[in-house]
């Protein structure tokens, strides 16, 4: 199956998705050093990595929304993108839950509180990058006409004719 909404023939959503993934993980590593003692600019960074990392997170969905909305149901691939959206939706609110806190306080910094918030964002964003690797990697979803939408989990080990039917 492959994506709806391209650019030059590549699809859309996972070359969006680089930039929130990468200024929300350089977020909560600067929020750490800024908590451990680093420079005090560091909050200052880590808020404005995660402004630009909500509005490129944003703009990843709406890509991805084209790629699930296109997904026959009853699909492994439609379950697995289910989760991956849930994820990521979850991913942006717990971020900008600690956006909204930081924008009116005194300082930018985010405190134990909050990077536990951010840290615990981080694994659910890990988790649905697993998921998106499966969609993509897996499932064909994006870059394969003819995709096998319901193919295995990549966790389970291939049986031995699988093995013998590859060689």
């Amino acid at each position: 199956m492959e994506s709806r909404l391209k650019v030059l023939g590549h699809p859309v959503h996972p070359m969006l998705v680089t930039f929130p993934v990468a200024l929300l993980v350089t977020a909560v590593l600067f929020d750490i050093v800024d908590t451990v003692g680093g420079p005090d600019f560091l909050g200052e960074v880590a808020y404005w990595n995660v402004s630009v990392g909500l509005v490129g997170g944003l703009l990843a969905a709406v890509a991805g929304t084209f790629d699930l909305l296109a997904i026959p149901t009853g699909t492994r691939a439609k379950r697995v993108a289910l989760s991956h959206a849930a994820a990521n939706v979850a991913v942006i609110l717990l971020f900008a839950a600690v956006w909204v806190v930081r924008l009116n306080a005194d300082s930018r910094a985010a405190g134990g509180a909050l990077i536990a918030i951010e840290v615990v964002a981080l694994a659910i964003l890990g988790v649905s990058a697993w998921l998106g690797g499966e969609l993509v990697d897996r499932l064909g979803v994006g870059i394969d006409r003819d995709a096998d939408l319901d193919a295995p989990s990549s966790l389970r080990s291939p049986t031995a004719t699988q093995r013998i039917g590859e060689v």
